[in-house]
């Protein structure tokens, strides 16, 4: 009868996790990942500086184009500002209702950014809506 306490093989290693590809960069790929979603300044600089890791690239690209669209949004909401309380009379009222759309917009960007580095930082690949696609399309036609 075999011996229970000492297998004659040894158990075979743990598979290795989606996003333990090789990286140019000395940082864990989740932390690389969780540090890129940085809206734009966090994606440029991971998406120039890791040139292998596909994990940490969809991340700041993703991140790039999720900071962009927030920076655009900063743009068309001065804007909108500016158009709406040069209205006389009506202006201050615009203004004031303009600011509560933008504050819960801007709630929700915050919402996005802090749940895709949760994820990022758990090792899970997760789509931002609408951006994570285009992100995706953008890291798979730049891979070596």
């Amino acid at each position: 009868m075999p011996d229970p306490v000492a297998p004659s093989q040894p158990p075979p290693p743990p598979e290795a996790p989606p996003n333990a590809d090789p990286s140019s960069l000395d940082l864990p790929p989740n932390i690389a990942a969780a540090i890129a979603c940085i809206p734009l300044v966090g994606g440029i600089i991971f998406y120039l500086l890791e040139k292998r890791n596909s994990f940490v690239r969809f991340y700041a690209m993703q991140s790039i184009i999720f900071g962009g669209a927030w920076f655009l949004f900063n743009i068309a909401s001065a804007v909108v500002h500016a158009v709406v309380g040069a209205i006389p009379g009506v202006g201050p009222i615009l203004v004031f209702l303009w600011a509560v759309i933008a504050a819960l917009v801007h709630l929700a960007f915050l919402v996005v950014f802090i749940v895709a580095v949760v994820k990022a930082f758990s090792g899970v690949r997760w789509d931002i809506p609408y951006v994570g696609p285009m992100a995706r399309k953008q890291v798979e036609g730049t891979q070596p």
